[in-house]
């Protein structure tokens, strides 16, 4: 398949049962079943999905309603996702990790008639979550659900919907699908917000197809365009993986393998042998500390050969070539390197990074493996992608590469950065409010789409990221988690005057705690301990009332939201001590200068 077989479909629906006319019983989503890799064809996913699609309306969904869907990554996952649009719903995706109350604020907001769910598991924070969302009918379960008594839901079976004949419902998908433009709403993807409640993102087909097209043209200009296979591990909630590990590859007519978990996730390469890979820095980090520490073990020539390879991959970094880095390379090329290729199953062309900063050493280290690392940059309400590193443009590991094609991009007077095209979200689905920040419609830059990141192109225009102009911590995982509304959950417990929760680029959320101050003299007026804060932050049993505290807002957290650890803070936030504004909002970037090693001594040992 050639860039010129990619016209402008007017759907994803389109894009893809197009491509399942070319593809036709070729394998196209795989997922490991009682210990063996099973492939299901184009063939027979188009022909579920209309299937499946059809089977919704029968419910009496109308063109519009919104449909949401929990499920782990798996094949069912796509075929619903894409039976939604068919149907001409609109899709909800959501994390198998958010609680009931995540569950039930999605549902409350999208108004959500129907909701697919993969198993029974997963339905038990979902089902009281829909129990009391007055706008939820029916509940389809992937696997079957068990259910005393249905109360106010309708229960349905995934492969009961499926009933019927598959070439009228594949005539009847596409007489429906010729009415949905590019401008229509697709999905409706949920990220945190800085007020604490998840924001619906509506993006329209046309934005995930101008990403797909624009991520086809690099993979195809760059690397050439082949029988290429996916592996996909990120969330499919997240959008990252939704528009780069899914409709991008079905884009490219390409496989998808769906990986086990990330206990497995290395085995799973291994088998699986990806040409791309989508995934996000925390994994590189991992795999680049356990190469290193295999590479130790190996011996004096091994580790030889890892610090020559890391040599010349830093002089290629700060383009410092010297003339006798090539003959090495040579040899690294018939030692080092094919080792380590083969650990990602020896035939990767590109591994793409994304959904949070990546960390230029970790860039650098398997560049200098001989291993392709490409760092993506953008946000939900883009499509998700903005721009992405590319060889032919010069690789440069601090910076986020071009803007892809279709983006336009600017730098505002105060340094944010600035993005329009076909790409940018509709907007924040029921929250006027918030769209109107997000991209103003009036003012010097009304229509563009304001990141909240700081930055600048450098002379080659490629997009340097300096600063976050907004607080929204991004895991190491690049999930999205609002430190504002877990902040004001703390304080209000009684035992918690201030709080800053920090987790940029880290693998949990910890937290800076400033004790109540009224609340700690009765505490040490009923342990008969000496009201001496510094010393009480000393206490075992001071720090478990505050860990008290702390579980019991965790209960109402995500995973990802958690807090893992804490420490105290030497006074409490102030005006006076700079690190409160006078609307009393905190300073962050003062308190973490001050406080910066403590937090960090959090996530060691």
């Amino acid at each position: 398949m050639q860039l010129s077989d990619f016209p402008a479909y007017p759907n994803l629906v389109a894009m893809f049962l197009d491509r399942a006319r070319e593809r036709g019983d070729s394998p196209f989503l795989s997922a490991k079943r009682d210990g063996k890799w099973q492939s299901i064809s184009w063939t027979e996913a188009a022909d579920r999905v209309c299937l499946l699609a059809e089977g919704l309306l029968r419910l009496g969904l109308t063109e519009g309603q919104r449909v949401m869907l929990v499920s782990e990554n798996r094949p069912e996952w796509c075929l619903s996702d894409l039976a939604i649009m068919a149907a001409g719903l609109v899709s909800v995706p959501t994390y198998i990790t958010n609680t009931e109350r995540d569950h039930l604020h999605i549902l409350e907001n999208s108004g959500a008639r129907a909701v697919i769910v993969s198993s029974a598991k997963l339905a038990q924070t979902l089902l009281p979550a829909a129990l009391r969302a007055p706008c939820a009918e029916h509940v389809i379960g992937i696997e079957p659900l068990k259910q005393a008594q249905s109360g106010t839901l309708n229960f349905h079976d995934w492969d009961d919907l499926m009933q019927g004949d598959a070439g009228a419902a594949r005539a009847a998908v596409t007489e429906r699908i010729a009415r949905i433009g590019r401008e229509q709403t697709a999905c409706i993807i949920y990220t945190s917000g800085t007020g604490g409640a998840p924001r619906g993102v509506m993006q329209h087909h046309g934005a995930i197809l101008c990403n797909v097209g624009g991520a086809a043209e690099i993979l195809a200009n760059d690397f050439g365009w082949d029988e290429e296979v996916f592996l996909s591990f990120l969330p499919l909630s997240h959008a990252y993986e939704h528009t780069g590990g899914q409709f991008l590859p079905i884009g490219m007519g390409s496989q998808i393998y769906y990986a086990e978990g990330l206990e497995k996730l290395a085995s799973n390469i291994e088998e699986v042998r990806p040409t791309i890979m989508v995934v996000v820095p925390r994994l590189f980090e991992v795999l680049r500390a356990r190469i290193m520490k295999q590479v130790e073990k190996q011996g004096k020539f091994a580790n030889y050969l890892m610090d020559k390879a890391m040599a010349i991959g830093e002089r290629k970094a700060h383009r410092k070539r010297q003339l006798a880095d090539f003959p090495m390379s040579f040899v690294l090329e018939h030692t080092l390197r094919p080792k380590i290729r083969h650990r990602f199953g020896g035939r990767i062309k590109a591994m793409v990074s994304g959904g949070a900063p990546l960390n230029p050493d970790v860039g650098v280290f398997f560049d200098a493996m001989g291993l392709t690392m490409l760092q993506g940059y953008g946000q939900t309400e883009a499509g998700p992608v903005i721009s992405c590193n590319r060889p032919a443009a010069g690789l440069a590991m601090d910076t986020v590469g071009p803007p892809m094609q279709g983006v336009e991009l600017k730098i505002a007077s105060d340094g944010e950065i600035l993005v329009r095209g076909e790409l940018v979200m509709h907007g924040y689905w029921q929250n006027p409010a918030e769209t109107e920040r997000a991209i103003p419609t009036s003012g010097e830059n009304a229509g563009w789409l304001h990141t909240g990141d700081i930055g600048h192109i450098d002379e080659a225009g490629r997009i340097c990221i300096t600063d976050r102009k907004k607080d929204m911590i991004v895991n190491d995982k690049g999930d999205n988690v609002s430190p504002q509304k877990i902040e004001g959950m703390l304080t209000l417990q009684p035992e918690i005057a201030q709080a800053m929760v920090s987790g940029d680029k880290r693998p949990y959320i910890v937290g800076l705690i400033v004790p109540d101050t009224e609340w700690a003299i009765e505490w040490s007026q009923s342990e008969h301990e000496k009201l001496d804060f510094a010393a009480l932050q000393d206490l075992p049993a001071f720090r478990n009332a505050i860990r008290a505290a702390i579980d019991r807002v965790n209960k109402d957290l995500s995973v990802t939201e958690k807090i893992r650890q804490f420490t105290f803070a030497d006074e409490a936030f102030s005006i006076e001590n700079g690190e409160m504004t006078p609307s009393l909002k905190i300073r962050r970037h003062v308190i973490r200068a001050r406080y910066g090693e403590r937090v960090d001594a959090l996530y060691k040992g």
